[in-house]
């Protein structure tokens, strides 16, 4: 029978976290359903099946992490018949023998109305998998292994719920949801641990600490999003030689537009705020400055100067930092721009982001105002030369000609590769940004 291999869904994936089984053993599925999330180190992907037929068993538990090519469930290929013309029927004899295999089906022509999304189904290269005793779910005691639940039965919970279940060895059947339709929520699995130390984390404390330390701590484990998000700022940190400067600017003028916009018709339906202002005047401050959206190619010995910008925003989720990018923001109109932005943050707080919309960033914007906090140093995104930090706007003492009246301010402040980028040619992008955020009908002239 067939098995379905943990393809990778792009970027060098080289492993992923099993989050959410969508079916169970004995389910008929067809070409497309969605069967399982998986987290990788850069989001949360819904795979679809490249088979037609019965699941016949779920080779990976929920919340185990394996690498690429590693068969995750076998389908059988009752259904898949169905998919192709009838064969010819076969002696009686031949039914004792295993079922025959499903044959792949082309995903790169998907059924009208149910379209691919991603991952295509087992390599034609085989990968070696890893030493393991694969034990269908079927079989498997559910004390021991709780793979998956019928769809009609499942607990309703988001998948960090999930994560945090697992990590405080609460089981989620035995919780009764809080949340919207009976879905269980992060207070009602910390209600239920209880100050209990999770048994995975007890066990291993007992080996290493005492037992008084291991009741006040628990462990969690650094995978997926954040993983990669540690590697990354660790790679950049060390690798650019990072130069950061502040400006504080009066943003009364973008504050108002920002209001004038919301009024409009036009933008009634879009979520309009400082941050759209603030990237608008970023795509426009690197078209004069376009060594700020390059790239330091250590191995050639160049720099790389971006023709377009794809424009990165990084958004705090439930499963860490990300910064998705808005391809090809440099030409998008206002209006385009803010409804790129709003589909992009809605996404990533969803934790739905695609590997695709998080890989070719140019230039990178991140908001900590919205935490309230006024300025900070922030780090290269890798592969970019420069980042933008917008902080908190606050009404402030501000002069303006020989008076000191009451202004909205916020702080600005950009870092940048000083590899390639000098400390003349950061000053003026910043000095450009800030200048339009203080009059935005300066960008007239750009």
């Amino acid at each position: 029978m067939p098995e379905y291999k943990l393809p990778d869904v792009g970027e060098g994936l080289t492993e992923a976290e099993i989050v959410t089984w969508r079916v169970a053993v004995g389910d008929t599925i067809a070409v497309n359903d969605v069967i399982v999330e998986i987290e990788t180190a850069k989001s949360i992907v819904e795979l679809p099946s490249p088979y037609a037929g019965e699941v016949t068993a779920l080779l990976v538990a929920e919340g185990d992490t394996v690498t690429v090519g590693t068969p995750i469930i076998a389908i059988g290929a009752a259904e898949a018949a169905a998919a192709a013309p009838a064969p010819a029927p076969e002696p009686a004899a031949a039914s004792a023998g295993p079922p025959r295999a499903a044959a792949p089906i082309d995903t790169n022509v998907p059924p009208a109305g149910n379209p691919t999304l991603v991952g295509y189904g087992p390599k034609q290269r085989e990968l070696r998998r890893r030493a393991r005793v694969a034990v269908p779910v079927a079989d498997a005691p559910v004390a021991e292994a709780p793979v998956a639940t019928a769809a009609s039965t499942r607990v309703l919970a988001k998948p960090p719920v999930r994560k945090l279940a697992r990590d405080l060895g609460v089981d989620l059947a035995g919780i009764a949801g809080s949340g919207p339709e009976g879905r269980v929520t992060r207070d009602d699995v910390q209600a239920a641990a209880s100050g209990v130390v999770p048994p995975a984390a007890a066990s291993a404390a007992s080996a290493a600490v005492p037992a008084s330390v291991g009741e006040r701590e628990t462990r969690e484990p650094i995978k997926g999003v954040r993983k990669q998000m540690a590697t990354a700022m660790v790679g950049s940190a060390f690798t650019a030689p990072h130069v950061t400067e502040w400006v504080t600017v009066d943003a009364t003028a973008t504050v108002e537009l920002v209001e004038r916009l919301k009024a409009r018709r036009d933008f009634a339906e879009v979520r309009v705020s400082p941050l759209l202002v603030a990237a608008r005047a970023t795509l426009l401050a690197l078209r004069r400055h376009p060594l700020l959206n390059s790239t330091w190619d250590e191995a050639a010995q160049e720099v790389v100067l971006k023709h377009y910008v794809n424009l990165g925003i990084a958004a705090d989720t439930p499963r860490g930092l990300v910064v998705p990018n808005v391809k090809d923001a440099d030409a998008l109109d206002l209006l385009g721009l803010a409804r790129a932005l709003e589909a992009l943050t809605g996404t990533a707080r969803e934790g739905r982001t695609q590997p695709a919309e998080l890989a070719g960033g140019t230039f990178t914007i991140t908001n900590v105002g919205v935490f309230g906090v006024d300025a900070g140093t922030p780090i290269i995104n890798p592969g970019e030369s420069a980042i933008l930090c917008l902080g908190a706007i606050r009404p402030q003492p501000w002069v303006v000609g020989d008076q000191v009246v009451p202004r909205k301010v916020m702080t600005l402040a950009v870092s940048f590769d000083h590899r390639h980028i000098d400390g003349a040619t950061g000053s003026r992008f910043l000095a450009d940004v800030a200048g339009i955020i203080e009059d935005p009908a300066t960008a007239l002239l750009y």
